[in-house]
């Protein structure tokens, strides 16, 4: 395909390709490549994330500064992920009721 479209116009989709959303990256957030940047109030709490971050197989820069607060909205992040909800399925109308009358649900609980 050419490079220009009807009356010289400019092939859109070469714009389109080089710029968006980079859904195939390759560095994740709390890698080596790109630890986690982590703010706490004192030395024990730099201990108990730090012991966090290890357990989890995380890599994260931890800075203690007693005057900022404390900001660890990254770790959480990652730790906290949502989870896809599921639902039941619900019978059809001539399914047999899952209440265990016997009956079919349209007669029954629907």
């Amino acid at each position: 395909m050419h490079d220009l479209y009807y009356k010289g116009r400019i092939h859109t989709r070469v714009n389109h390709i080089k710029t968006g959303y980079n859904t195939k990256r390759t560095v994740k957030l709390g890698t080596e490549k790109k630890p986690l940047t982590l703010v706490v109030c004192n030395d024990e709490r730099k201990l108990e994330v730090e012991t966090q971050v290890a357990a989890n197989g995380l890599y994260a820069d931890i800075t203690v500064d007693s005057s900022i607060d404390e900001d660890i909205t990254e770790l959480n992040a990652i730790l906290n992920k949502p989870t896809t909800t599921t639902f039941d399925k619900t019978p059809n109308r001539n399914d047999p009721c899952s209440c265990g009358s016997g009956n079919k649900y349209k007669k029954c609980c629907g």
